[in-house]
């Protein structure tokens, strides 16, 4: 049985109180400097996944750092506190490592830490993208949005979950609107899609601007706050936040009852999945993140897979099949890690349909 381990972190301080109670207490500055003297850790022991073809197991580690250190702190000092939990996962002896949250965005993409350690690692973007996409396509149908005709803003286009999501869409979907920082980069994807697609798309470095005509938004990026206000969005829009830390703001869950706002990327778990651990989700749940390491696992691929900053169509294709093979799906739709059941969704269909005809 190959086994994996998956490296998580604390978004914020909040979530350093919630393990450690005192740092409530505690300025933020003094909670951040206090991580940085904190070793690796087990976080648990994950147990019970199994397919009609294997089974696996694994552990959480935590890299005791928060997002805003991982954007913030030298990259050197941050890329060496990543391998040193991949150290850690492999003494518990893991196989195969996924990279989660920040940890998979910081320097080359995992490149670096792959090469500091002796297993295979994986930032589990590619079944993200798979993921991604197919809750969106679901979204869109729930709401009656013609993705054929209406324009698909991707928010964080040019990094490596948003740029091959946009190639992938591009193929079926005519009408994107890719968004990013860097006008240079949006301009090579956007003749990257032109070249293998009819698709035209057009491009901002304006969040807002992409975001205020498009009936269907996905956004990853890896910023440190909220880019989508409840003001920015239109009636009955679908969108799906990939992100971690959220890209859209909780306030559009309390003021916006005329859009459907989704988790990207949560899947189900084959088997009697037991985490030991409480992430935000019901027993048997999982980020697409997460299971792509239990799936690489399962199906015996010990091999560095979703590395870099460019992920291929190809991956994407392959990590699909896979977790068909293997039993994981995706799940029903969440907002704000809370279940949407479909009477909420149609709600929200009808309150959107009243505010267009206003």
């Amino acid at each position: 049985m190959y086994k994996f381990a998956f490296i998580i972190h604390p978004l914020d301080v909040q979530d350093v109180a919630r393990k450690f109670p005192l740092a409530r207490r505690l300025p933020p500055g003094w909670v951040e400097k206090a991580l940085l003297f904190l070793p690796p850790v087990k976080v648990s022991h994950i147990t019970d996944i199994r397919s009609p073809y294997s089974q696996t197991e694994g552990w959480f580690v935590a890299c005791p750092l928060t997002t805003r250190q991982f954007l913030h702190l030298p990259e050197e000092l941050v890329i060496d506190r990543i391998i040193r939990a991949g150290r850690l996962a492999e003494r518990l002896g893991a196989h195969i490592l996924g990279l989660g949250a920040m940890t998979a965005v910081v320097g080359d993409g995992g490149r670096t830490v792959a090469q500091n350690l002796s297993i295979a690692v994986t930032t589990g973007n590619s079944y993200t993208v798979a993921t991604a996409i197919e809750a969106t396509e679901r979204a869109a149908q729930v709401m009656e949005i013609d993705l054929k005709q209406a324009k698909i803003a991707i928010i964080g286009a040019t990094g490596s979950i948003g740029s091959v999501c946009a190639r992938i869409l591009a193929k079926t979907y005519p009408h994107l609107v890719l968004a990013a920082r860097s006008r240079d980069k949006l301009e090579r994807l956007a003749e990257q899609i032109k070249k293998e697609s009819p698709a035209v798309p057009e491009f901002t470095t304006q969040v807002k601007e992409a975001v205020k005509e498009a009936p269907v938004i996905i956004t990853v990026t890896s910023a440190e706050e909220p880019l989508i206000e409840p003001e920015d969005l239109l009636p009955g829009a679908v969108v799906c936040d990939v992100a971690r830390p959220r890209d859209v703001s909780r306030l559009v869950a309390q003021k916006r009852d005329d859009v459907l706002v989704i988790d990207g990327g949560v899947v189900e778990v084959p088997g009697e999945v037991d985490f030991h651990f409480n992430f935000g989700y019901p027993k048997g749940l999982a980020y697409a993140c997460m299971a792509e390491t239990m799936i690489l696992a399962l199906e015996g691929r010990i091999e560095n897979f979703s590395l870099g900053k460019e992920l291929t169509v190809e991956q994407v294709e392959a990590i699909k099949k896979m977790a068909e093979k293997h039993g994981f799906r995706v799940a029903g739709f969440r907002s704000f890690e809370l279940p949407l059941s479909s009477a909420q969704v149609e709600a929200i269909k009808a309150r959107a349909k009243r505010k267009k005809a206003v």
